[in-house]
């Protein structure tokens, strides 16, 4: 196996996702309360969260862009207390901000660190996260997205505009990922490598198992600097 460059995911791969989509959801609240407290009445967490799940039943047309369709709930919101949409944009940058208030999981800035410095990495995600505001744009040569490409994972044409953006072909990219469906069945059908990050010791039950299991990423940088070695 030849691996000449990385696709990796970033929502529970490099971070957890759900305590910063909590905590946006939360800093919203306390905006809309301050500000709009009309809105922050009629639409308290629990219920921006169920409406923001209307929608995506509602607009599968919008099912691979997450910006899109939290957008959509704010306009929703204030127009269901007669507001127009003169502030969503502002409403919208306080729910962004802190869901891109990542905290990153021990392994993932050494990793990023020793594995930018070997080969190119692509970023490959269904999520909106933001990889400037971040803070770690630097390690990752190109960043691909569902909203980007009109595809979400575990959809081939995301892998394949991964691949085509490096250069480099599915055979000789290994993609890296939590996901046993999203990230390692849809990479594989695409032509690519598949590592599974397994950071809870679960049971392989999906299929073909992946080229390669690990259990953090420094395994995986481990794993890369001893082939190149």
């Amino acid at each position: 196996m030849r691996i000449l460059a990385i696709s990796l995911d970033l929502d529970d791969t490099l971070w957890p996702v759900e305590p910063a989509i909590r905590n946006a959801e939360l800093r919203l609240d306390a905006w809309l309360r301050a500000e709009h407290p009309d809105v922050a009445a009629k639409f308290p967490v629990a219920a921006m969260r169920a409406l923001r799940d209307a929608i995506d039943r509602e607009r599968p047309d919008l099912a691979h862009d997450f910006t899109a369709q939290r957008l959509l709930t704010i306009e929703r919101a204030f127009a269901a207390c007669g507001i127009g949409d003169a502030h969503v944009a502002d409403a919208f940058e306080i729910y962004y901000a802190a869901r891109n208030a990542v905290e990153c999981y021990a392994d993932a800035l050494p990793a990023l660190a020793a594995l930018s410095a070997r080969m190119p990495i692509v970023s490959v995600s269904n999520g909106n996260a933001d990889l400037e505001r971040i803070g770690l744009r630097h390690h990752f040569r190109h960043c691909i997205s569902a909203r980007e490409t009109g595809y979400a994972k575990p959809h081939a044409a995301i892998f394949e505009a991964a691949c085509a953006r490096l250069g480099v072909a599915p055979a000789h990219v290994l993609h890296v990922g939590d996901d046993p469906l999203l990230d390692v069945g849809g990479a594989r059908v695409a032509g690519l490598r598949t590592a599974w990050l397994n950071r809870s010791g679960a049971a392989w039950s999906h299929g073909p198992s992946p080229d390669l299991t690990i259990a953090d990423l420094d395994e995986l940088a481990a794993w890369i600097l001893a082939r190149a070695a």
